[in-house]
């Protein structure tokens, strides 16, 4: 069982970087340099021809999609903890919540950040400003599921479910209503940050750690 990881520091290869270090699996990491357009390099696009991260070789073959992965990694490693097991009673909600992070919130940051270069510069405020309202929605649903004292989304131990949260919640730091501001979630992200792993995660990609 071999793991490689592309990444590049903070981006959608976040989660599955940090899910990685805590499951405490050999890896190997090899960063690319997005200034430097390393991801548009033909020996890459072979590996993930959308020229995005992350992309995760497992016994030399690549794949990608941060959630698959993450989802992908609980599946192969399952005495982690990472996911609810079929059959438990939270496998539906923890199913549910993966694809809602992944078809709702992600590519509505997407959308936030990458307006203007995605699509129509002309367009991009609107198609900005509705991914937004977007965003600053799901907060509230993220939150609830906290407001029985859970300390993660899905019981004692953070999963693939929070690596993922907790990575979109980190890219709305700078909005000017981060997820931060939903009390539940400040204490969240609280909890998440004080994981040895998310230490790692960050000296690694040399991030400033936050909240």
């Amino acid at each position: 069982m071999t793991y490689t990881l592309y990444y590049s520091p903070g981006t959608a290869s976040m989660a599955v970087h940090w899910a990685l270090i805590e499951l405490g699996v050999p890896f190997e990491a090899i960063g690319l340099d997005f200034d430097a357009a390393e991801q548009r390099n033909p020996a890459y696009l072979r590996l993930n021809p959308s020229g995005r991260v992350p992309t995760l070789v497992i016994d030399g073959r690549p794949y990608s999609e941060s959630a698959a992965l993450v989802m992908l990694l609980a599946e192969r490693h399952p005495d982690a903890g990472l996911a609810p097991p079929p059959g438990d009673p939270q496998r539906a909600r923890w199913l549910e919540t993966m694809v809602f992070l992944a078809n709702t919130v992600s590519p509505a940051m997407r959308d936030w950040f990458y307006a203007d270069k995605d699509g129509a510069p002309a367009g991009a405020d609107a198609v900005r400003e509705l991914a937004r309202s977007r965003i600053e929605g799901a907060w509230p649903r993220l939150a609830a599921a906290l407001s029985d004292g859970r300390p993660f989304l899905f019981g004692d131990a953070p999963g693939a479910a929070d690596y993922l949260a907790a990575m979109l919640m980190r890219w709305s730091r700078n909005m000017a209503r981060p997820a931060s501001e939903h009390p539940e979630l400040a204490a969240y992200l609280a909890r998440m940050g004080a994981l040895g792993s998310y230490a790692e995660l960050c000296r690694r990609e040399a991030l400033t750690p936050w909240p």
